[in-house]
């Protein structure tokens, strides 16, 4: 199959970080963030990434911004820990019409397996309008091991990632057919919501 035949993805990518985005360091986590997602889906990508600082006003009105825009996938990076300025949560739970808690649990048992102040973690998923919304974490590692999930030395899966359920849950709120290469990460659908591959 080649990438013609799939349909073109809009994703949003957002990093959130007040000394990334004034420029105290170089952010890592839009490149992480893409690098994965260029990896994984055999769709042709169209990424609309946003560097913004750790303001609840204004990382709800970059989301909806992007909704808006028509991304059918919106994924932080960043302020989700319990600190002060970490409101990346309730930034992102003040634009739900949906909660998906599922995500962040799975993200916090995958985290867990490293570190015990993964409990402290307190990202969410929402759904706003046709868009799945999903805070990940800060740290590029900690992204690919939430998203990608854990494999033993011989490759096989210990552990789900979150995004082996993504494509079918954008399925489900009517954005477009996400498609994996399975090497990175299997999406999971029923037999009834696959589609046959198109040559």
């Amino acid at each position: 199959m080649t990438n013609d035949s799939c349909d073109t993805i809009k994703i949003g990518i957002v990093s959130i970080s007040d000394r990334a985005s004034s420029g105290v360091y170089v952010d890592k986590g839009l490149p992480a963030l893409q690098d994965w997602l260029t990896r994984a889906l055999k769709n042709p990508l169209q990424f609309e990434p946003r560097l913004i600082p750790d303001e609840q006003a204004t990382i709800s009105a970059t989301l909806i911004e992007l909704v808006d825009a028509g991304c059918a996938l919106v994924l932080t990076t960043g302020g989700t820990g319990p600190a002060r300025r970490d409101v990346t949560p309730e930034a992102t739970l003040a634009v739900a019409h949906k909660e998906m808690p599922g995500f962040g649990e799975q993200m916090r048992q995958i985290s867990l397996k490293f570190v015990p102040t993964a409990i402290l973690s307190r990202q969410v998923a929402v759904i706003r309008d046709q868009t799945l919304i999903i805070n990940l974490p800060g740290q590029p590692k900690a992204i690919q091991e939430t998203l990608e999930g854990l494999r033993g030395s011989d490759g096989e899966s210990l552990m789900a990632g979150i995004f082996a359920a993504v494509p079918y849950c954008i399925d489900l709120i009517g954005g477009p057919y996400l498609e994996t290469h399975e090497t990175v990460c299997k999406a999971f659908r029923p037999k009834a919501a696959q589609r046959l591959p198109r040559l």
